[in-house]
């Protein structure tokens, strides 16, 4: 009876620290999740005050520029934008550009990342090493040699200036080439077997395989070409010829007026996060999952 004593109270105290443990994992969790909503608050929080001050007048928007309800609402902003403004005219321009990018950067991003995974060919390691030195070089950097490359070409201030030195780059090459290595030779080389040449294994076979890396590569490409500034800036100078980005830098500027014109500001930018938002949320399910496509040797 006296051991069985000494057993209970030793399984009482282990249920006891148990207890307490669970307690603690409890609390713990607790304290992470609220670091988490305030973290995602605070990051929240901005576009949200982006959304409501475009629906105030300019005076609630200079008086009370943190508040998440106007007062008074008011589509002021937006009406000025669409019929005062070469708004029209910007958001025509990037969906030209983006549109074409994004195809051209699917397209050539695959064939070149096809080419360094499987093709061999001389000096392709010094390819490769070229493509990594490129994405370590910031954009800025190469923004007047690129400027004097499309002068030179007779490009500049045209739509193949704006269109053709973005078809390509190097992030998305990396990730295809990656993604193309992951899919085993096995099935190349029976299609070879069969008679299939390279351009029938690469569009039949190995691109269909790929759909994962190619809906991460067309939601980069569009997020990318979409919001790209710098290149448009270099590349053109021509009013018709103005992208969302330049145009929406301009009215920063105070291009319409003067005042601080909160209002048609963030209205503006809140427009130009529509299309990127809505493309990431239709296919955020289908970004890139390296094991996708492959099959067991």
């Amino acid at each position: 009876m006296k051991t069985s004593g000494s057993f209970g109270r030793h399984m009482d105290r282990v249920r006891g620290r148990a207890t307490r443990w669970r307690s603690r994992l409890r609390a713990g969790r607790a304290a992470l999740y609220l670091v988490l909503v305030v973290l995602a608050l605070a990051y929240v929080f901005p576009f949200l005050i982006n959304v409501a001050t475009s629906f105030k007048t300019e005076s609630e928007a200079t008086s009370d520029p943190l508040g998440l309800v106007p007062r008074t609402f008011s589509t002021a902003a937006y009406v000025k934008l669409f019929g005062a403004s070469d708004f029209p005219l910007w958001m025509r321009n990037s969906l030209i550009v983006t549109l074409v990018v994004t195809a051209g950067r699917v397209l050539f991003d695959s064939m070149a990342g096809y080419a360094l995974a499987r093709i061999p060919f001389k000096g392709r390691g010094i390819v490769y090493a070229l493509l990594v030195a490129i994405m370590s070089v910031p954009g800025v950097v190469l923004l007047i040699p690129k400027f004097l490359v499309i002068n030179q070409l007779s490009m500049y201030d045209s739509w193949s200036g704006l269109i053709v030195p973005l078809l390509c780059d190097a992030a998305g090459v990396f990730i295809m080439k990656g993604f193309f290595e992951s899919i085993p030779a096995s099935v190349e080389e029976q299609a070879r077997v069969d008679g299939a040449g390279t351009w029938r294994i690469f569009f039949s076979i190995v691109l269909p395989m790929s759909v994962p890396s190619l809906v991460t590569i067309t939601i980069l490409s569009f997020q990318g070409s979409w919001n790209e500034l710098s290149h448009f800036i270099v590349a053109s100078r021509s009013s018709g010829l103005v992208t969302l980005t330049k145009g929406v830098a301009q009215l920063s500027a105070g291009s319409l007026g003067q005042g601080n014109q909160y209002p048609l500001k963030l209205g503006a930018a809140l427009i130009m996060t529509v299309p990127v938002a809505v493309l990431f949320f239709v296919f955020q399910r289908r970004i890139m999952d390296t094991t996708s496509g492959a099959v067991k040797e």
